[in-house]
């Protein structure tokens, strides 16, 4: 490959145009700005136009965009994530009338995995694919990466894995009771655990007042699990530290948004010697800090883990490398779910005995 998608895009000719408005899209602009790749319009779907305007700009139906541009005039660039049916369909239709192509922007900042970073961490990705454990994982895996350098529609649409990351879990017949859910949100991964296994025992963590509060509110709702609520951000060290509190699945340490302090604490700490079956790690990119802070859990009790690699451009390789270092005694298998852009990345890692 001798380009990637945004020096593609630096030798377009056709229009190029922005489906969507928000964060994503910010990030889309700012880099298109610095590679002086113009943007000619901003559209969003027939329905959800109601006179905006973005970046100086009227934004446009997509029946306006088929009055004003022939199919061969424009290429459209994704703007927006979602996993939603619904709006993955409306994608699709664009793409059937237009080039549709989708940034990867990394959610919580930091480079883009584009030609020149995949160079500089060839090596590094080449020794995490071979810690994968099957061929699914090391396939999932190639197919996010040339999606992430292309930005090709079918490609991330065929990133999806054969089994879920709960399904992973159910197949390894691991002895599930116990527990830690980091980035608990309001308890929805807690709920799917809890439809999924005879659970004793759940901590949770999640940093955001207003999540946290949601949370607590359901913890007291269900009888017969002890059910531990921290209103704190895992990492790798226990003080405060700065924090989007954003209220919704975004809010983190690591998002460039930081709005507030919060309390922080390692999971070894949390837990304080106490053994899990299962822990999860969802924390808007702040993975990497939370595996250090729970050197001593893991290699301790081997507990299985779920773990986010979306995040963060290096994320792919960085944390499977990392968890190897701190513990190699697990098989580690890939899977993502059906969403735009390539997010709902995880690492499964099931200890090989235990």
């Amino acid at each position: 490959m001798k380009t990637d998608l945004f020096g593609r895009l630096a030798k377009e000719k056709r229009a190029i145009l922005l489906y969507g408005m928000g964060n994503g899209a910010d990030k889309i602009v700012a880099e298109l700005s610095q590679k002086s790749i113009p943007v000619a319009d901003f559209f969003a779907s027939d329905g959800f136009v109601r006179g905006q305007s973005f970046h100086g700009k009227r934004v446009l139906s997509f029946s306006e965009v088929r009055e004003r541009y022939a199919p061969d005039e424009a290429v459209v660039l994704l703007a927006f994530g979602s996993a939603r049916s619904e709006v993955l369909a409306a994608i699709q239709n664009v793409a059937s009338v237009y080039e549709l192509l989708v940034p990867d922007m990394p959610v919580c900042g930091g480079p883009l995995f584009d030609l020149s970073f995949h160079e500089t961490h060839k090596s590094e990705i080449a020794a995490a694919r071979t810690l994968l454990a099957d061929e699914p994982s090391k396939l999932l895996y190639d197919r996010i990466i040339e999606f992430r350098l292309t930005g090709c529609l079918d490609t991330l649409l065929g990133a999806i894995s054969q089994k879920s990351a709960w399904e992973l879990l159910q197949d390894s017949r691991l002895s599930v009771t116990r527990i830690a859910d980091f980035g608990a949100y309001t308890g929805d991964s807690a709920r799917e655990a809890l439809e999924r296994f005879p659970l004793s025992f759940i901590l949770a963590a999640e940093p955001d007042r207003r999540n946290f509060r949601k949370l607590s509110e359901w913890s007291q709702g269900v009888e017969g699990v002890t059910i531990e609520c921290h209103p704190v951000a895992v990492c790798n060290s226990k003080g405060e530290a700065c924090f989007d509190d954003s209220g919704n699945r975004n809010a983190g340490l690591c998002t460039g948004r930081a709005r507030a302090t919060v309390a922080t604490d390692t999971p070894d700490g949390l837990l304080a010697g106490r053994p899990v079956d299962y822990i999860k790690y969802d924390i808007e990119g702040a993975e990497a800090a939370a595996l250090q802070g729970t050197a001593q859990a893991i290699c301790a009790h081997h507990p299985a883990l779920r773990i986010a690699l979306y995040h963060k451009a290096e994320d792919l390789f960085a944390l499977p490398l990392l968890l190897q270092s701190i513990c190699p005694e697990y098989d580690l298998y890939l899977t993502r779910e059906r969403s735009v852009p390539a997010w709902d990345i995880d690492l499964v890692a099931i200890p090989k005995s235990r």
